[in-house]
């Protein structure tokens, strides 16, 4: 079998470095001996094509990243977005770095189609100006901006984010290249930028989180205007500081406006904890929302004791999980759908049926759907 001498060693070292591994673990990660690899650490052996790729894929990277003769320049190995988020949570794993890197890309590829097709018909990313709002005020706007109405859902909240210029991700509930493993806690991240931002929520044990988590990343790009990666603590639990309570209180705002609060009758609420779910069904199916997000609307405006929402929180964390919210996906030709959103699916659609590019490479940019699916894909949006 041939093989590629020109391997760059140093970028090898790097990239392990930069991911905190050592060279034997990437061996045993991309299934190569460590033997080998260390004779390709001192050029005494080169790596197939398919050895390559995998060390490629396994980082993150394109084959010719290795290739290059050149040092690494770190202000070009990672984009300011990947460097603040990394900055952020310096223990990241690497397959969540890798979840990043590969997010980044499908931008890349969505703006570059994009730029190939009728421009008169781009949603251009215009956020409204939230300068001196406070967090209420600016929640109201951007709940006009979005165009929502009062009964949601997480797809009508995630079509309402992307018809205004942005893309919504949301990772797999299974294992894969687009997976955040169900016990890693990060929950999702947002890359800032200007043209379209990105924002990747994580597959959750309910819909309804998913919505909150979305709002407040959206409430990261809106009122920060900087990129951010967010778990658990920094979402959930009470001692958030900063720009974190003002993501917070930004989503609750959003997805619980004041006169939403209204509705609720205070006289009705159950004495126990266990019993808050069914006190506000009519309004979680209605707002498509958790219970928790209501009830932290409920004490920030002094209608619910800290007391009532704390013991809340303990009941829900000794539950067992619910089922998942709304149908699975059972198709894998729905699945690109599932993870890149509707407008990323739907532009790599028409830049297939205008013959901008093949059939082969719409289906590397929709998570390697294989021909048969593509096409049944196609179909599903042609309405057939």
């Amino acid at each position: 079998m041939e093989r590629i001498q020109t391997i760059n060693e140093g970028r090898i070292a790097w990239c392990c470095a930069d991911h905190g591994i050592t060279p034997d673990e990437l061996a045993h990660e991309i299934d190569i001996s460590p033997a080998t690899l260390a004779k390709v650490m001192t050029k005494e052996a080169g790596l197939s094509f398919r050895q390559l790729r995998k060390l490629a894929d396994f980082f993150g990277r394109g084959t010719l990243f290795f290739l290059e003769p050149e040092q690494i320049n770190e202000e070009q190995a990672h984009t300011p977005q990947f460097r603040t988020l990394a900055n952020q949570k310096p223990k990241l794993s690497t397959k969540l770095k890798r979840l990043i890197r590969n997010a980044e890309q499908q931008r890349m590829i969505f703006l570059a189609l994009r730029e190939e097709l009728d421009p008169e018909e781009v949603i251009h990313f215009s956020p409204p100006t939230l300068n001196s709002l406070s967090i209420p005020e600016a929640a109201k706007k951007v709940r006009l901006w979005l165009g929502l109405t009062d009964k949601n859902n997480f797809e009508s909240y995630r079509r309402a984010v992307e018809s205004c210029g942005l893309l919504v991700f949301r990772s797999q509930g299974y294992a894969g290249k687009w997976q955040i493993e169900k016990n890693y806690p990060i929950l999702g991240f947002s890359l800032y930028d200007p043209v379209c931002p990105v924002i990747l929520i994580k597959k959750q044990d309910s819909n309804t989180r998913q919505s909150f988590t979305l709002m407040h990343e959206l409430g990261h790009l809106l009122l920060h205007r900087t990129s951010s990666i967010d778990d658990e603590r920094d979402i959930y639990l009470d001692e958030e500081q900063g720009l974190e309570k003002e993501a917070n209180a930004f989503a609750g705002h959003l997805l619980v406006p004041d006169h939403f609060l209204l509705e609720i009758n205070d006289d009705e609420r159950p004495e126990k904890a266990s019993e808050f779910d069914g006190w506000l069904k009519p309004q979680r199916k209605a707002w498509g929302i958790s219970c928790e997000v209501i009830l932290r609307r409920l004490m920030d405006a002094r209608r619910l004791s800290h007391s009532n929402y704390r013991s809340y929180r303990q009941w829900i964390q000794t539950r067992p999980l619910p089922k998942m919210d709304g149908t699975p996906v059972r198709h894998r030709e729905q699945e690109p759908k599932h993870i890149f959103g509707g407008n990323y699916v739907r532009v790599v659609l028409d830049a297939l049926n205008s013959r901008r590019i093949t059939a082969a490479k719409a289906s590397t940019y929709l998570d390697n759907l294989k021909i048969r699916d593509l096409h049944k894909l196609e179909q599903r949006y042609a309405g057939i």
